[in-house]
Order: C-alpha cells, then sequence, then structure tokens
C-alpha cells in the first residue's frame, strides 16, 4: 500500500471518528399514522383517553417516562430518560433493550424510516 493510499486511509477514518453521531431520520407523520395502527391493540393517543393495556401516547415527545396516570413498571418508572426523538428511536427497536424490566410486550419496529415516521406521528399528537 503507498503512502498516499495510507494517509488518505488515514483521513478518512479521522473523518468518521469526528463525525457526529447520525439523528433520527426524517419521519413522515401521514405514514406513521398507518405504522403506528400496529400499536393501537395497547396505545391510544387520544388525549384524555385511557389506554388498553399500555399508556396514553399523547404528548409523549418531550415527556419524562413512566410519569403519566398508568401502571408502569418499576424499571419505567425508575428511568430517568424523556422521550426525545432519538431515545424514542433507540426504544422502539428494542424496547425491553433499553429498559430492561420494561413490561412493553413488544419486539420492535426494526426498520428505521417506520421508527422515524412514528416519531414523526407522535410528535402531532399532544
Amino acid at each position: 500500500m503507498s503512502m498516499r493510499s495510507i494517509a488518505t486511509m488515514g483521513m478518512l477514518l479521522t473523518g468518521l471518528a469526528m463525525s457526529p453521531a447520525p439523528a433520527v431520520a426524517a419521519g413522515d407523520a401521514a405514514k406513521g399514522a398507518i405504522v403506528f395502527k400496529r400499536c393501537v391493540a395497547c396505545h391510544t393517543v387520544e388525549p384524555g383517553k385511557k389506554a388498553g393495556m399500555g399508556p396514553n401516547l399523547a404528548g409523549i415527545v418531550g415527556r419524562k417516562a413512566g410519569t403519566t396516570s398508568f401502571a408502569y413498571s418499576p424499571a419505567m418508572k425508575a428511568a430517568a430518560i424523556s422521550w426525545t426523538p432519538d431515545k424514542l428511536d433507540t426504544f422502539l427497536t428494542r424496547p425491553a433493550a433499553m429498559i430492561k424490566g420494561s413490561r412493553m410486550a413488544f419486539a420492535g419496529l426494526p426498520n428505521a424510516q417506520d421508527r422515524a415516521d412514528v416519531i414523526a406521528y407522535l410528535a402531532t399528537r399532544k
């Protein structure tokens, strides 16, 4: 390998190391409403309405975890996080991996665009 190739590779690796972590992809709230239909068996986004097996998600974006009138697991109550789009993205990827002991019986949304769309939709539900 030539010195020029090594130098180029070094600059590329340095640039990658200095790049900020990728933010959550831009979501489409209309598509998110469709993806959210997978969630309605347990959750609602209608303010003031009692949800099913899960908490009401109206106003979740920006809210501290485990703080609405719902019987949260001790793990969720103790989670010292606020639901930012990045935290929601991590949680929706695989809930049990982010908050061990959470009662959310959902494997997660593996598709990053589906997650971004759901988060965009939830952001509209105040």
